[in-house]
């Protein structure tokens, strides 16, 4: 089995094709971004300069997934990030960029934690289940199988007591809004 604590190792040929050096076989582009979203670290090196090309093949995989008309930066993101390779001044941009990525992740990750295990009234709506299904696939779309994602929400498992959820409840919806607080003035 594979060792997914270290980097997958992707070769880069002399003809430009990617070799996935674990699977012993050719990969696309699209099957890196898979592996990425699935959490997997790459390292894409060139085999025969050994220079990593990690970072170049990650803005290809974002410029065409812009191309195809998944938007997920903003125009004046990328109008900030142009400028930002301008500028002579070390820029903040990408620690910026990381911290804010580091804060999404947390808050997920903390959101998904507290709407797991706190008993939900709601379970018992009729429709719920349905709601939840779709609540489901918004949180996936927009986390873009970031690996902090910890799947479905759903009832608290059973036996579970209920007392108190009001109050659990009003300190998710305090924890959101303070998440959505400190979202806006990023």
């Amino acid at each position: 089995m594979a060792d997914t604590e270290k980097p997958l190792l992707i070769k880069r040929y002399a003809s430009r094709r990617l070799y996935n050096t674990e699977t012993s076989d050719y990969v696309t582009l699209e099957d890196i971004a898979g592996f990425i979203r699935a959490g997997r670290e790459v390292q894409i090196i060139d085999l025969k300069s050994g220079d990593d090309l990690t970072r170049q093949y990650m803005l290809q995989i974002v410029a065409e997934h812009e191309s195809k008309g998944q938007n997920v930066l903003p125009l004046g993101v990328l109008t900030d990030l142009v400028r930002s390779y301008t500028t002579e001044v070390n820029s903040v941009v990408p620690q910026f960029l990381a911290m804010s990525f580091d804060m999404l992740r947390s808050g997920q990750s903390k959101i998904m934690e507290n709407l797991t295990v706190i008993p939900n009234p709601l379970t018992t709506m009729p429709g719920f289940d349905a709601m939840r299904k779709q609540q489901e696939a918004f949180m996936k779309t927009m986390m873009g199988g970031l690996p902090a994602w910890k799947g479905p929400i759903g009832p608290a498992p059973e036996g579970e007591a209920e007392a108190g959820s009001a109050d659990e409840l009003a300190q998710i919806r305090k924890q959101l809004a303070e998440l959505q607080k400190k979202l806006s003035k990023m």
